[in-house]
């Protein structure tokens, strides 16, 4: 989020910007190499693997409409690429009966 806040165009905007597209970057393709076979799947990918495409085509998007120019396109495709992939996702993975999600409610809360 700090590339989110930081002035546009700053060398902060810039470096946050970069770093935080580095870092999903490799978080979705690291994220092809966990595996589920006990819930829905399709080869071991449950659903939630489908925001890695969107993740990478919202990179992708925000970058193409950067070099191009179009401030309020690479804007639109930062913000709607953090919400899907880092709030979305990160709720996903709170669900009950997900392992994040259980060290959570039960360990943790003891809900």
């Amino acid at each position: 989020p700090a590339a989110l806040w930081t002035p546009k165009g700053s060398r902060w905007h810039r470096t946050a910007g970069h770093a935080w597209v580095t870092l999903m970057a490799v978080t979705a393709v690291s994220s092809l190499f966990i595996l589920n076979f006990s819930r829905l799947n399709l080869a071991g990918y449950t659903p939630i693997h489908l925001l890695v495409p969107v993740t990478v085509g919202g990179i992708a998007l925000a970058f193409h409409a950067l070099a191009q120019g179009r401030i309020t396109t690479h804007r639109f495709a930062m913000r709607s690429t953090y919400l899907g992939a880092c709030v979305v996702a990160g709720l996903f993975t709170l669900l009950p009966g997900r392992y994040l999600g259980d060290r959570l409610w039960h360990h943790g809360l003891g809900w």
